[in-house]
């Protein structure tokens, strides 16, 4: 009988084998979802765990916090030049993923063609948190990596209403197919609306409640994104399409605390992301993938070789990707935690072949880890297309305003073209109780005096009377014009620390 230390130990345990796994898979260049998983196979010699709704519920958990965290770490105008191909992929490409592959898997497994066409929703779309963990420690063209995080934030809403359409299909075979294709436009577009209405409600929150305490800001954020899901799925529209799109709109916004949510929301999205694939490894009974091991290789090949690569070349027929980008997008469609929470469903719904269904995806998303996510650094430098080894820092210091006052703490970014631009700092019209008190260039940290020349790429912190705040906002993002600075005389030899 587990006693609640007892549990609450194991607890720890695991969190802290994830910790150590994560160091690993970085020095070996391996995904850590691989040791993760790994780590829940072994534990499960010494727990045995069986309870499928629940991994389903803690999944689903946890692909929300990591989807909010993924949509506020990704900056709009870098995905703005190729959210049509993110979302042809999303969805053209799913769907031809998925009927190339589910054809393929109804052969192989010698199942139905319905059947099979259920495995190739499952594994049809990207995983945000494979996809978001490598991307971030790869060194990949921006334009690609943009297109693969924003392709994999918006493809799990249709992975998952093929999932659920095709087993309402197997289960009721009079199922009417124009009816699922008005649901989806409802779901699609519901999620979109939903998400976008609630991030701009979010943004109104988060800057004009004043909490007791910055700490209570990332917990207000991580209610949003819940809520966000649940009143979406609950409407009958995608829920994680919505939490993605309202995380977008949020980390797009000129935010107070953002520092303090994003640290938070990173290291909350670590822990979860540990225990859901931890979760997902106790689920599984390492003998019963040596019984489908040689289908699901085959597979598994099928997948990477041919059934992704297609889906990658109808989405992107029309688009500006050359055939090596293309090559790098189709390598670097990993799987990852959403195929193996999705099938979870079938197991769940009772399908017969439900069991069969999990440990060969299960197999699969193992070797599209090992395999795919491994050698992306590799291939994009084979092919040319291996990004700036410089990549953005992100800044070390933590300003946060004091509850109760009337100051608040603002990080701006000095963006080309604005009208802050090459002024120094005693050139700008500051509003009264208005403070420049650092400046972040590249890797240092200036101290701000008045003959500091503000330049493209800086980022100021800024210290202002919240009656203010508005003003200093439009003044960091006007656009540049004659007379932009103030008429004191500029001193020409204006030293630039």
């Amino acid at each position: 009988m587990w006693t609640t230390d007892t549990i609450i130990f194991l607890l720890g345990i695991l969190l802290l084998a994830g910790v150590v796994s994560a160091k690993f898979s970085n020095r070996f260049n391996l995904p850590s979802l691989v040791l993760f998983i790994a780590v829940g196979m072994i534990m499960n010699r010494f727990i045995y765990f069986d309870n499928t709704k629940l991994t389903q519920l803690f999944g689903i958990l946890a692909l929300i916090v990591i989807l909010f965290e993924g949509g506020m770490q990704t900056r709009w105008k870098q995905m703005r030049p190729v959210v049509g191909a993110a979302v042809s992929l999303a969805t053209f490409g799913v769907v031809v993923t998925a009927l190339v592959f589910g054809l393929c898997a109804a052969y192989i497994l010698d199942i139905s063609w319905k059947e099979g066409l259920l495995i190739g929703a499952i594994v049809g779309s990207t995983d945000a948190a494979a996809v978001f963990a490598v991307m971030g420690s790869q060194r990949v063209k921006r334009k690609l990596s943009s297109t693969l995080e924003a392709e994999s934030g918006t493809n799990d809403p249709m992975a998952l209403f093929l999932t659920v359409s095709f087993i309402e299909w197997i289960q009721g075979p009079d199922a009417n197919l124009f009816s699922m294709f008005l649901s989806f436009l409802w779901e699609m577009g519901f999620g979109l609306v939903f998400g976008l209405g609630v991030g701009w409600l979010a943004i109104q929150i988060v800057n004009r409640i004043h909490l007791d305490t910055s700490g209570l800001y990332p917990v207000l954020s991580i209610g949003l994104a819940i809520v966000t899901y649940s009143g979406a799925a609950m409407l009958h529209g995608s829920g994680f399409l919505a939490v993605y799109v309202m995380a977008l709109v949020l980390g797009n916004a000129d935010l107070q605390y953002r520092f303090t949510i994003s640290r938070f929301n990173e290291g909350f999205a670590w822990m979860m992301q540990i225990l859901m694939f931890i979760l997902l490894g106790l689920l599984v009974f390492p003998g019963e993938l040596v019984e489908v091991m040689w289908q699901a290789i085959l597979l598994s090949l099928i997948l990477m070789l041919i059934a992704r690569p297609l889906g990658v070349a109808v989405s992107l027929l029309f688009g500006r990707f050359s055939l090596r980008e293309q090559t790098l997008i189709a390598w670097a469609g990993l799987k990852g935690a959403v195929p193996i929470v999705l099938a979870t469903y079938p197991m769940i719904a009772g399908l017969e072949q439900g069991q069969l269904f999990f440990n060969v995806i299960f197999f699969i998303v193992l070797t599209s880890a090992l395999v795919q996510g491994a050698t992306i650094s590799p291939l994009a430098r084979r092919l040319g297309l291996a990004g700036d080894p410089s990549a953005e820092i992100s800044q070390g210091l933590e300003l946060v305003s004091v509850g109760k006052t009337n100051l608040n703490m603002v990080k701006k970014s000095i963006e080309p073209g604005t009208c802050v631009e090459n002024c120094t700092l005693q050139q700008l019209e500051l509003p009264e109780d208005t403070l420049i008190t650092a400046i972040v260039r590249g890797e240092k940290m200036l101290a701000p005096r008045g003959h500091t020349r503000l330049q493209a790429g800086d980022v100021a912190y800024v210290l202002v009377a919240k009656k203010n705040l508005d003003t200093v906002r439009s003044m960091f993002t006007e656009p540049a014009r004659e007379g932009c600075c103030s008429d004191r005389k500029r001193e020409a030899d204006a030293e630039v620390p």
